[in-house]
């Protein structure tokens, strides 16, 4: 268990929160949510003690281990694999260094003998002789093979860098445990592996994602933040979500008709205070008014950007043809004789392990890269409009701001009423609109990047992994967005719901060529799943 007491703070003159009161309990999972800047990742470093409020205090239960999910990717890279997951538990990695430094001495004393007693006993109190098994499942089930296990961090690139970083984190069975952002970088099955490790969690568990199906996988409460305060809501994120909405009109209706009354009785009393027959009747009223409460709406930190895109012409009957495309990277096979046919009204995702793979597909089609071998052919009535995973060549021109640069994308025509109103929409409204390109975030960045899109006004659409950065009410706008789209999208996202909700197609890219199916991604993960028992089925009969 750990409690927040009156947690207070500040930044300058912007409260991030106010006398937060808050008690996350045992057996639940909680899923930490608000907007960009609201301060999710800052809680969590509050309670983790990495950082101290402007007021207030947190406590945990005596002897209670918190482990949180580290940020920073370079703190280990002197230290193998397996030692930084141990290094999850300190105390533990500290008794089991002291032990190896007793057992490699060439004279061996009788005090170190004393000593290598008392070092055993904690060891064993602490589980230290299950320690390498342990390390061993998670890493296994986090995809990291056994032959990296005793290979330098600094060895390992940023994906699996962040997959050991997160089984420290799970290592030793903490009493709370803290996840920042535990999906980035994870596919699809590491997900599906994460999920049900924390389904069988029973201590307290404590997370900030912007995956909207984990968050309603794992999440038994969720804690939003918002208005300076933290609010629990038990239940998963769409039951928050629907309870929220439900909370928020209920809210705005009551305000709206206590203000209509307030509206009656002051009409009343302008028109009759000074009419002597009705001056009892209009004092009554002053009371009434006097006692009305009239609560205004507070500003939420919540903002939905509008994401519409209209394509200026319907796609003709050729859309985009693909012959026997393959393409290596330094060597490396990225994909292999991909032959298909794109049909109007396809929103198709593409899946597979290696996200590299379907970089460099995009790119190709996209017209930064050329294939190895192979062709394609785009319709003559298509337009494409390609969203890039790595969007920093397109804000090299740091002495930009917002409105000059996306004046390089937007018709010659529109003024720059045009551009600011478009700017407005995606959130950048009044000052935000002349922010340096220099000094945006990156979810602030990917708002820009789709905003470019929509002003192509093109009829296929090309997006790669376009969830990363955003909060959940931008992907909740693009999710929506996307759904709407009357024409083609080829896309890749880890995003499930996402997914699920955009895909009418699913193409995954195999290291022999594709597995295309007509279906939507729930229905793919079933086909995968019972292939996949037939195959052990198979095994297991043929190993009897």
């Amino acid at each position: 268990m750990i409690t927040a007491s009156n947690i207070a703070l500040s930044y300058g003159k912007r409260i991030i929160f106010q006398d937060v009161n808050i008690k996350f309990t045992p057996g639940n999972c909680y899923g930490l949510i608000g907007a960009n800047g609201a301060g999710k990742s800052t809680f969590l470093k509050i309670l983790a003690g990495k950082l101290d409020a402007d007021r207030g205090e947190i406590f945990k239960g005596p002897g209670q281990r918190i482990a949180m999910l580290s940020q920073d990717q370079f703190a280990f890279d002197e230290h193998t694999v397996f030692n930084t997951v141990i290094m999850g538990h300190k105390k533990l990695y500290k008794v089991m260094a002291a032990r190896e430094a007793l057992y490699a001495k060439a004279d061996f004393t009788e005090e170190d003998g004393i000593l290598s007693g008392e070092l055993e006993v904690k060891f064993g109190e602490m589980n230290g002789y299950e320690a390498e098994a342990e390390a061993s499942v998670l890493l296994k089930g986090l995809g990291i093979p056994e032959e990296m296990r005793q290979k330098r961090m600094k060895e390992l690139d940023g994906s699996d860098k962040v997959r050991v970083l997160l089984a420290q984190a799970l290592f030793g069975n903490p009493d709370i445990l803290l996840l920042d952002e535990p999906t980035n970088q994870l596919d699809l099955k590491t997900i599906n592996w994460l999920e049900e490790f924390l389904s069988r969690f029973n201590n307290t568990v404590i997370i900030v994602s912007h995956d909207r199906h984990f968050l309603n996988q794992v999440c038994t409460h969720m804690a939003d933040i918002d208005f300076g305060k933290i609010e629990i809501y038990v239940g998963n994120y769409d039951f928050w979500y629907e309870a929220s909405q439900l909370h928020f009109r209920q809210k705005e209706t009551e305000s709206k008709k206590v203000k209509a009354k307030a509206e009656e009785l002051k009409e009343f009393i302008r028109r009759f205070s000074s009419n002597a027959s009705k001056a009892k009747q209009a004092t009554s009223r002053k009371k009434l008014l006097e006692k009305l409460t009239i609560d205004n709406m507070p500003n939420s930190s919540r903002k939905y950007p509008y994401i519409v895109f209209k394509p200026e012409r319907p796609c003709g009957d050729i859309i985009l043809e693909i012959k026997g495309l393959s393409k290596e990277i330094e060597g490396v096979s990225m994909f292999k004789n991909i032959t298909l046919t794109v049909n109007g009204g396809d929103k198709i995702a593409f899946v597979g392990p290696n996200s590299l793979a379907k970089t460099t597909l995009f790119q190709v089609l996209a017209g930064e890269l050329q294939p190895d071998t192979g062709s394609f052919r785009w319709g003559v009535t298509i337009s494409s409009a390609y969203f890039p995973k790595e969007n920093t060549a397109y804000f090299d021109n740091d002495q930009l701001d917002l409105v000059g640069w996306l004046r390089q994308y937007a018709p010659p025509k529109q003024d720059e009423s045009f551009i600011r109103g478009f700017l407005g929409k995606m959130l950048f409204s009044g000052e935000e609109a002349t922010k340096k390109t220099s000094v945006l975030s990156g979810g602030e960045r990917v708002r820009c990047m789709l905003s470019r899109m929509m002003l192509a006004d093109a009829n296929v659409l090309i997006l790669d992994e376009p969830t990363n950065h955003l909060d959940l009410e931008s992907i909740t706008s693009l999710n929506n967005g996307l759904m709407a789209f009357p024409e083609v999208v080829l896309f890749a996202s880890h995003d499930h719901q996402f997914v699920s909700t955009v895909a009418n197609r699913i193409i995954e890219i195999t290291p022999d060529g594709i597995l295309d199916v007509l279906m939507n991604f729930d229905q793919f993960l079933e086909m995968k799943e019972a292939s996949l028992s037939e195959e052990n089925a198979y095994l297991e009969k043929e190993a009897a």
